[in-house]
């Protein structure tokens, strides 16, 4: 599967250190031979997708912030970035992921901290 530049997923803004996952069927597995156990499928207690869009990452505040907000706010904030890519394909732990239709497709919004892994094309 190649993610693709397409319009609709220009329009959604993914916040903070979540990422937007599309999930794949259970019988599929990756190129690699990468797959998981019937019993884990089928309590669904983890899932794969490939990542669509992610967030910018964690906010990390600017040193002397507190000492100068007389001056206004500003617009550069920081973020630690995410290792999530889009195109990458991740295995989620589906507790921690919210469930949403868009576009009359499923998706999941899923912060990093419950992926579990990742698999790139690209060698590491």
């Amino acid at each position: 599967m190649h993610i693709t530049p397409d319009n609709k997923f220009k329009r959604l803004i993914v916040v903070g250190d979540r990422v937007l996952i599309k999930p794949v069927k259970a019988e599929e597995k990756t190129a690699s031979g990468l797959f998981l156990p019937p019993g884990v499928r089928e309590k669904e207690k983890i899932q794969t997708g490939y990542v669509m869009k992610t967030g910018p990452g964690y906010p990390i505040p600017m040193p002397g912030e507190e000492e100068e907000l007389w001056k206004g706010e500003k617009e550069s904030i920081k973020y630690i970035p995410l290792q999530a890519r889009e195109g990458d394909l991740a295995i989620f732990l589906q507790k921690g992921a919210v469930e949403l239709e868009y576009d009359n497709e499923k998706y999941f919004i899923v912060p990093q901290a419950s992926i579990l892994m990742l698999e790139r094309e690209e060698d590491l």
